[in-house]
């Protein structure tokens, strides 16, 4: 059989995997087809269901980690503000007033390589009450933690877990020396054992090649990843990656039109970068993408609810979550 943009789309929307070859082929294909093409398929495996979540950056800077492309790596310098682990009125508050909004999951994001059993403890009274005050789901983003850690947040009424791989495995050296990508690799699947789903993704223009972005869909197509951030880079001042180039918005709907293709039941969440998109994302939600966070990132301004939500309702999408 001849390899063709319509016969790999029957394949995916029969429920076959896309291989490696496959998806080479059709990273060179014509633009506009390829995203009607991951359109098509989305609209298959997920509907017009978009999830939309709101994070906190719960405990900023000072983190031990040397990846390249972090404003809160003590090895690079950024001057973002460093502060410990919020109060649990803080995060409270951030939470009900994302629920105000019509957001319905709240995610917690820590700097460092991961909380103490002190911190996880602390930050579980938090969550406890969140859920029994305001009814809103929880994620976390705490670290490479281990599956003790993991069941008290799931004790506690945390649903998600998240942890980026953040490029594919040949490249992730290149990225950060200071854990492994098989690290990341232990704490998803410590995260899965304690009963946990788990989101995970990476970012796009870290100086990685086509076969990075294609190795880490499949990576994650194997970890059974259904929650899949694409980043964006913001290339920070004070970071090894500042003079790396931006990519652009054709580029970003390439690589979500290929990630719909070979995970073509997941929510393909855009995520950090997204404002430095001319439109904020728009071409992408119709190349296959699914999911954002909507509000500001950990150290930048991103955009507001309102805003998305009028967007996505534009684009005949409604609001949903989904917890695998």
């Amino acid at each position: 059989m001849t390899m063709t943009m319509d016969w790999l789309t029957e394949k995916v929307l029969k429920h076959g995997l896309i291989t490696k070859e496959e998806a080479w082929y059709l990273w060179e294909q014509p633009l506009e087809e390829l995203c009607a093409c991951a359109n098509r398929i989305r609209r298959q495996f997920c509907s017009n269901a978009f999830d939309l979540c709101t994070i906190i950056n719960g405990k900023s800077g000072r983190c031990s980690e040397n990846c390249k492309f972090c404003a809160q790596s003590a090895h690079n310098h950024t001057g973002v503000e460093a502060y410990p682990l919020l109060s649990n009125e803080e995060i409270f508050f951030r939470a009900k007033e994302s629920r105000k909004q019509g957001i319905l999951r709240y995610s917690i994001v820590t700097s460092g390589k991961a909380l103490s059993d002190a911190e996880v403890e602390r930050v579980c009274e938090g969550i406890k009450e969140i859920k029994e005050k305001i009814g809103i789901s929880v994620c976390v983003s705490f670290g490479l933690l281990n599956e003790r850690q993991f069941r008290k947040l799931k004790e506690a009424g945390v649903s998600r877990v998240h942890n980026n791989l953040e490029t594919s495995r040949k490249n992730f050296k290149a990225v950060c020396t200071t854990h492994t990508f098989d690290e990341k690799i232990q704490a998803i699947q410590a995260a899965k054992a304690a009963g946990l789903s788990v989101c995970s993704g990476g970012i796009m223009g870290l100086g990685e090649s086509v076969e990075d972005r294609i190795d880490m869909a499949l990576e994650l197509r194997d970890l059974g990843i259904k929650s899949v951030p694409i980043n964006m880079l913001n290339p920070i001042p004070g970071t090894p990656y500042e003079k790396n180039k931006k990519l652009s918005s054709d580029e970003m709907r390439r690589i979500v039109a290929i990630y719909r293709f070979i995970l073509p039941d997941a929510f393909i969440r855009l995520a950090g970068g997204r404002g430095l998109l001319g439109d904020k994302g728009k071409g992408c939600f119709q190349s296959g993408a699914n999911a954002a966070i909507t509000g500001d990132m950990l150290t930048t301004a991103g955009i507001t609810a309102e805003t998305d939500q009028k967007l996505l309702l534009e684009l005949g999408y409604e609001v949903k979550q989904r917890n695998e």
